[in-house]
């Protein structure tokens, strides 16, 4: 007969513990292979006057992960090896939360809406071995919660009890990248506000710091805009899909407590049909068919961006929006601009004729009016790459640029001088390898394929292909969720944990040169963050079998 002890020391033989399950792994961490019981009295004490209100909700909201994740480790037994060290273990019974000396207390949605580069999301983490106080510090309340972020996801659960095996724990963190982002379309498909609050939540788990919303399209302006009320009212899906000035400023202050900004994109002047729902005498080539000499996407239409009623109409409605969100960044987009639609619109021609400017030059015009009101608003444009590789248009110095129909094109974009956002298609869109959309489409592709996946995204190195003066023009990065093919039904399984791919890359840097990250180290604790998002209600899709996420490279192609 095999003992117990005898079988454990075959298990750990045969399968070695993984001690830094974290996602994203921290800059430096150390740990041992100390067994150490949480407290069922723990509590978390923060050490800073006076304490912010999202800072004490983030205690409470780490507590109740601590005593109600019921996480199981990712092992052969989930646990039931560990229990002879657990039951001789010391007792954690708090962790103290300080602010480095000088540092000004704010609180956590103070400093997430900061301007990107201002922001300390840094934090230091020391948990011993022998039970004594834990210690988490950081120069900013938004440090300490990224620092809370890391303190939840070390803890499992076996028979009630909360444990870790890998005390002690000395962890020095701090991004490399600034820009850390999720972007989802809510104009192809409406996702009711709780579902962004669970995506924000989860978002919030992995250290993202942005949610980039991309709010209107040309198929629905879910937006009510008090100003403009008549652009919801006419060109959202119905009146139960829309997003109200009070859904707005709750979403905004739910991801503010989280860490996160959200940068609200109004795409213009293409991608604008919607608006000619309301307005069809600000709108080109409204519905023309067949939509795909006139748009990207059906239905076509498109900003008559060379009317100075139409270039004063959008100034006012960026303006109107902008001046209601704390983020110093804005997008207007500015991509699949469709030319045919403007060669073809009289009204157009007519006006190019009587003022003796091109397209082009009437773009510029356009573009100056409406950044300008922007800027007025104290907010930095940011645009997808078309506007500075395709067109040529007067942007300000300091405009961001996204990234995303190429890899390859961030090169060209860091030539160009601007600061910019990784989220090139063939490495970070979601949507990708879903199947064709489009009707009467036999084919039946999608133009992105194939599926991008996590392993895809995670090998992304940021700072291919730049020189050594263009890399702090890498501001970060982002995955895509376009919805044509998503609704509130997959968003969780489309999106997670894929989207923590991303998040990792741009937290966790290799080295200053660059270089993808080890995908065979990633996958156990990718496998660990996607179990403790479906154990806090969010419906992360497997990766493997279960028989692989419990045997570590068991399920190597070679192993």
């Amino acid at each position: 007969m095999v003992s117990f002890t005898s079988l454990l020391v075959l298990v750990v033989a045969v399968f070695p513990v993984r001690v830094q399950c974290l996602w994203p792994q921290p800059t430096s961490i150390t740990s041992g292979t100390t067994a150490l019981n949480l407290s069922p009295r723990f509590y978390i004490q923060p050490d800073v006057y006076p304490p912010p209100a999202d800072l004490l909700a983030a205690i409470t909201q780490t507590e109740l992960y601590l005593r109600t994740d019921s996480m199981q480790r990712l092992v052969l037994g989930r646990g039931a090896y560990d229990m002879s060290a657990v039951q001789s273990a010391k007792t954690l019974s708090s962790l103290v939360l300080s602010l480095e000396p000088g540092a000004t207390v704010e609180s956590i949605s103070t400093e997430a809406v900061k301007a990107l580069g201002t922001r300390s999301e840094g934090y230091t983490l020391t948990v011993p071995a022998d039970g004594s106080t834990a210690t988490l510090k950081a120069n900013s309340t938004l440090g300490l919660y990224r620092g809370l972020t890391t303190f939840s996801q070390m803890w499992y659960e076996y028979n009630g009890q909360i444990y870790t095996v890998s005390a002690p724990y000395d962890i020095v963190d701090s991004p490399a990248y600034p820009f850390r982002g999720f972007m989802l379309d809510t104009a192809r498909n409406y996702f009711p506000v709780s579902d962004i609050y669970r995506t924000l939540d989860a978002m919030s788990w992995v250290k993202i710091n942005t949610f980039h919303w991309h709010i209107t399209d040309s198929q629905s302006f879910p937006l009510i805009v008090s100003q403009y009320p008549e652009l919801a009212q006419y060109g959202a899906y119905s009146s139960a899909d829309v997003y109200t000035p009070t859904d707005i400023q709750n979403i905004v202050s739910y991801a503010a407590a989280r860490g996160i900004d959200v940068l609200l994109e109004i795409d213009t002047p293409g991608h604008t049909a919607s608006i000619a729902d309301s307005h069809p005498e600000y709108v080109a080539c409204n519905q023309a068919t067949p939509w795909s000499t006139f748009a990207n996407e059906p239905p076509a239409g498109q900003l008559r961006f060379t009317d100075p009623a139409v270039r004063n109409f959008t100034a006012s409605l960026l303006s109107s929006i902008a001046k209601t969100l704390p983020s110093t960044v804005f997008s207007t987009g500015g991509d699949e601009l469709n030319i045919n639609c403007y060669t073809y619109d009289n009204q157009t021609q007519a006006e190019l004729n009587s003022t003796g400017l091109t397209l082009e030059e009437s773009l510029s015009v356009f573009t100056q009016a409406t950044h300008g009101a922007l800027i007025a608003e104290g907010k930095t444009p940011v645009v997808w790459e078309e506007m500075v590789l395709d067109h040529n248009v007067t942007l300000s110095n300091d405009t961001i640029v996204m990234v995303w129909i190429s890899s390859a094109d961030a090169a060209l974009v860091a030539d160009k001088g601007f600061r910019f956002v990784q989220a090139p298609s063939d490495y970070f869109y979601l949507d990708c390898g879903g199947g064709g959309w489009v009707g009467d489409y036999p084919a039946g592709n999608s133009w992105c394929d194939p599926f991008k996946t996590w392993q895809r995204a995670y090998t992304y190195d940021p700072l291919a292909n730049l020189t050594t003066t263009q890399i702090p023009l890498v501001l970060g990065g982002e995955q895509l969720l376009w919805t044509e093919q998503s609704s509130p039904t997959n968003l969780d399984p489309i999106v997670w944990p894929r989207a923590a791919a991303s998040a990792e890359v741009f937290w966790t840097a290799t080295t200053l040169g660059g270089g993808a990250l080890n995908v065979t180290e990633a996958l156990p604790r990718l496998h660990d963050i996607r179990y403790r998002m479906v154990q806090r209600g969010v419906n992360a899709i497997v990766l493997q079998p279960l028989w692989c996420a419990l045997r570590p490279d068991a399920c190597d192609l070679n192993a």
